[in-house]
Order: structure tokens, then C-alpha cells, then sequence
């Protein structure tokens, strides 16, 4: 499969993505976004104190911002991330249709995972059995049942990558919400599925020890992984090789937004609290005129 190749990737489509995008692609390069507003924070609140508006529903403006940036000349691609690689210069993102993508420049700015079932003993739990990511954990769990909970690419990777270490694996999920690939790994593979589930309980005192569904089934497992949406956005820029702040859970960046990588930039909640609209769009504008900057200079070495 040929990968396509765009001059700038964006990952995100929230506030920050949608701002960078509008400010990259009025620069004459081909910007590819990825994300859907429906997942960003932004879309669920009520947006106050941010400059000239006198108020009004994330959806509303983030809609407006897609529209725009569709408007001039962004591509827009509703499909999660399951991996960002590096060959050299060239940035590889691999989604979980299988489709790969190749770029010089992009922009991290899909937010944070603050996603936790708030469950009785979860936070106790955590680092005793809760696990919030498979990656970093699954191996702890070898030759053990376990659960994963979720319903989207996080979780059935997750479920994939697991086979290779524990005995047994099920998968809770109000609903399956993947592409057709993953859908189709998961159906082949010994993973036992629970859609339309919840969990209500997770049972162990020091350890876990076992969860408690919404119909009283009882699941007998050592270990609770976490994953309630896509691929963690830290996970992904760690793998790549982006250095995070002092606390592990944010990307570092300079004032221009750029991370330690040549032509990649982060902007928003990926990059730490405020939590505030105004401070990811000023970002996100930031960060889109220095990545076309960059994917600029670059196409210019090679004409």
C-alpha cells in the first residue's frame, strides 16, 4: 500500500488542531487533519470568557472551525491513530484502517485522556491491578485473565496486544465503535467480548481480584486496563520520541511550540493545564504558522 503524503499532519480537532489547521493552510501547503470534533473536550461545553464571544456550545464553534478550514483547502480524516514512527526525516502515522501516512511537519494536538470510570476503589486500585495503559503494563499481567474496558481502537489494540502475554481477555464495552480491520482482528482473535456492558464493581481490597458487571456477572481477573478512547496522545508522542515536561504527562515545548523533533509542534491540553479554549487556540496559532514555516523551507529544498 502506497502511503500519502501531505505536506502537514495534524493530529487533533479540537480548538488547537482546527486553529493550526486554518493558519498552515492559507500558507500554500497541503494539510491533512486528523480527529473528530465530536471527541474534543471543547465539544460538550458551554464556551465563556474567550475574547469577542458573549457565549455558546463547543460544538457550535468547533463546527465553525472545521468548516473554515475545510473551506480553505484542509483535508479532514476521521479515523484514530494506532502508531507515529520516524524513517530518518519522514514522519509515519499508521491508522487503524491500516492506512499509512508520510509527512515532514505536523502538529500533536489531540489533547489529553482524562477518561477513568469513577468506580469506587479505581484510584486506590491503580498501580494494583488498574492499569489506565496496555503498553506500559500488559507484560506485567503474563499468563493472567484480565479485562480491558472500552469500546474504541484504544481498547481493541489494547485486546490484540494483550494476547501475547496473558492466559484469558475480555472486553467490556457499551459499544464497539472501530474500523473495519480492528473490528475484524477482534472477531478472529480468542478475546471474549461483552458489548452493552458496564462495569459496577471492581472487586480486591490491596489487588485486584475480579469486577462485577451491570447483569451481576462476575469476571475473576488480576489485572483492569482502562482505555476509553483512542490512543493515548503522551503514548503516542513518547513512542515517537518527544520529550514530556518534568511531570511525564505533557509535552515540552519552546515558545514557538516546537517539541525537540525537527518540523513537529504540539499545542493545547496536550501541552498542559490552563484547561481554557483561549490559551489552545493562541497555540494552535502559533503552532500553525511555524509548521507551514517549516514545510515551506522544506519544499523549498527540494524543488
Amino acid at each position: 500500500m502506497t502511503a500519502e503524503f501531505y505536506d502537514v499532519i495534524i493530529l487533533g480537532a479540537g480548538p488547537a488542531g482546527l486553529q493550526a489547521a486554518l493558519h498552515a493552510v492559507r500558507r500554500k501547503v497541503s494539510v491533512l487533519v486528523i480527529g473528530k470534533i465530536a471527541q474534543s473536550s471543547a465539544f460538550q461545553t458551554h464556551i465563556e470568557n474567550f475574547c469577542c464571544l458573549e457565549g455558546g456550545s463547543g460544538s457550535e464553534m468547533l463546527q465553525l472551525a472545521r468548516n473554515k478550514a475545510e473551506a480553505s483547502g484542509s483535508v479532514f480524516m476521521e479515523e484514530d491513530v494506532m502508531l507515529l514512527d520516524r524513517d530518518e526525516d519522514v514522519y509515519i502515522v499508521e491508522m487503524e484502517s491500516g492506512k499509512q501516512l508520510k509527512t515532514h511537519a505536523m502538529v500533536l494536538a489531540m489533547g489529553v485522556s482524562r477518561n477513568t470510570l469513577g468506580l469506587s476503589g479505581e484510584k486506590g486500585l491503580v498501580g494494583r491491578g488498574v492499569s489506565y495503559c496496555v503498553d506500559c503494563d500488559g507484560p506485567l499481567y503474563r499468563d493472567e485473565p484480565v479485562a480491558i474496558v472500552g469500546g474504541r481502537s484504544a481498547a481493541v489494540s489494547g485486546a490484540m496486544t494483550l494476547r501475547f502475554y496473558t492466559s484469558k481477555i475480555h472486553l467490556i464495552c457499551d459499544k464497539l465503535d472501530v474500523g473495519k480491520q480492528l473490528a475484524r482482528n477482534l472477531k478472529d482473535s480468542d478475546v471474549i467480548v461483552y458489548e452493552g456492558r458496564k462495569i459496577t464493581n471492581i472487586k480486591g481490597d490491596d489487588t485486584v481480584t475480579g469486577v462485577r458487571l451491570d447483569d451481576d456477572t462476575e469476571l475473576a481477573v488480576k489485572g483492569l486496563f482502562i482505555e476509553l478512547g483512542a490512543k493515548g496522545a503522551v503514548e503516542l508522542a513518547g513512542n515517537l520520541g518527544v520529550l514530556l515536561d518534568d511531570t511525564m504527562q505533557y509535552v515540552s515545548v519552546n515558545k514557538k511550540q516546537e517539541t525537540n523533533l525537527p518540523g513537529v509542534y504540539a499545542a493545547g491540553d496536550i501541552c498542559g493545564p490552563p484547561w481554557q479554549v483561549a490559551k489552545s487556540v493562541g497555540e494552535g496559532c502559533v503552532a500553525g504558522l511555524e509548521v507551514a514555516a517549516y514545510a515551506r523551507r522544506r519544499k523549498s529544498r527540494t524543488i
